[in-house]
This record gives C-alpha cells, sequence and structure tokens, in this order.
C-alpha cells in the first residue's frame, strides 16, 4: 500500500489524519482507538480483524467530501 497524506485537523502534526491509498483511492484513518466496551456494543455487523477509531467530524469535511 502506498500512502499519500490527505490532511490533518491536528495543529501540531499528530492524529487523527487522513490517507488515500494511491492504488485503490480507499481512505486510510487514523484516530484515537475507540476501547469502551459500551460504544463497542452500539456498533454493527463488527468482523474480525475490524477497529474503530474516533476522529472529528471536520476531517472528513474538509479533506474528504462527499463527490
Amino acid at each position: 500500500m502506498e500512502l499519500r497524506m490527505l490532511g490533518t485537523t491536528s495543529d501540531d502534526g499528530k492524529c487523527p489524519t487522513l490517507y488515500e491509498d494511491t492504488a485503490t483511492g480507499d481512505i486510510v484513518v487514523q484516530g484515537y482507538t475507540v476501547t469502551d466496551s459500551e460504544d463497542i456494543a452500539q456498533l454493527a455487523n463488527v468482523l474480525n480483524g475490524e477497529s474503530f477509531v474516533r476522529i472529528p467530524r471536520e476531517l472528513l469535511t474538509r479533506f474528504a467530501p462527499k463527490e
């Protein structure tokens, strides 16, 4: 996978950040891991190997707007 950084809402260059896989156009999200069991229990159709991160909505609206 070759990633291109799309942007971050962090002032000091730390997460959260969005990346694009240049070969597929898929988006990779860097953020803080959701670990609270009550929060995870609210998620649907969770598959083995999936993880969840929390990011500010602004990260998506600024760097991955709907086309």
